[in-house]
């Protein structure tokens, strides 16, 4: 072992990140999630979603393109720019004055909507190296985290410049292969680092940070308890600093 304090000094274990964590927002979530809160309506109201912060970092061009097509009215945003982005995006119906009346927890899948709402957005981050970590040895700055045994733990990309934010360590989980896996020591600006134990992680794989709960992945529900701040300032950021996909 190279040292006895991974997080400090050790160029093989400390780097930038090769695969920077990407945020997953699905259309097929956002039409779902349209229709639930649609039928929540009182019938002969006018269906205005809110679209703002960039439709809650879910990314507004793609979010209204699929409002519009499940029978939305009418879009708010957040000033004069943010119309004209949509216009130049070829979506029409968007305002500032406007006050919302569907749900943002349905359509967005978020803590406190309808029950069968979907999570719109997933991050996703990437094992960048494993190695051993002995028992009284620490990790990241600070040692905020120091192994109680022998264990193994992996870098992965994802800190909090891209929405990872740093009361998460030593708080939050995430999931490898399936295995639910524990955050711990203090979050870097790029990096964080996992307690992998004896799950088979190499360098590469995938890591969930959050996503859909009934698919075994980690719930922001879990993120708003970890750190006490609501479902759609943290969804909301994480849309801003994260690569951003948009898939179906």
């Amino acid at each position: 072992m190279s040292s006895a304090n991974p997080g400090h000094g050790d160029a093989a274990w400390i780097h930038r990140p090769s695969s920077a964590p990407v945020a997953r927002v699905s259309a097929s979530a956002i039409a779902h999630n349209a229709a639930l809160a649609l039928a929540r309506l009182t019938e002969g109201t006018r269906a205005i979603a809110d679209l703002r912060a960039d439709a809650w970092g879910h990314g507004a061009p793609a979010v209204a393109a699929e409002l519009l097509a499940a029978g939305v009215d009418r879009l708010v945003v957040d000033d004069a720019p943010a119309v004209r982005v949509l216009a130049a995006a070829g979506v029409a119906g968007a305002t500032t004055s406007a006050a919302p009346d569907l749900d943002p927890t349905t359509l967005y899948g978020l803590p406190g909507g309808a029950p069968d709402a979907v999570p719109a957005m997933r991050l996703s981050g990437t094992v960048l190296s494993v190695k051993a970590l002995r028992a009284g040895e620490g990790v990241s700055y600070g040692y905020r985290f120091r192994a109680a045994a022998d264990t193994r733990v992996a870098l992965v990309t994802g800190g909090y410049a891209q929405g990872v934010v740093r009361d998460l360590g030593n708080r939050a989980r995430v999931t490898i292969g399936g295995a639910s896996l524990p955050i711990v020591g203090r979050v870097a600006m790029d990096v964080c680092v996992v307690d992998v134990g004896d799950a088979p992680v190499r360098r590469g794989d995938e890591v969930v940070f959050f996503g859909d709960p009934r698919a075994g992945e980690p719930s922001i529900a879990d993120w708003v308890e970890a750190t006490g701040l609501r479902a759609d300032e943290l969804v909301t950021v994480v849309g801003l600093r994260a690569t951003r996909e948009q898939v179906a």
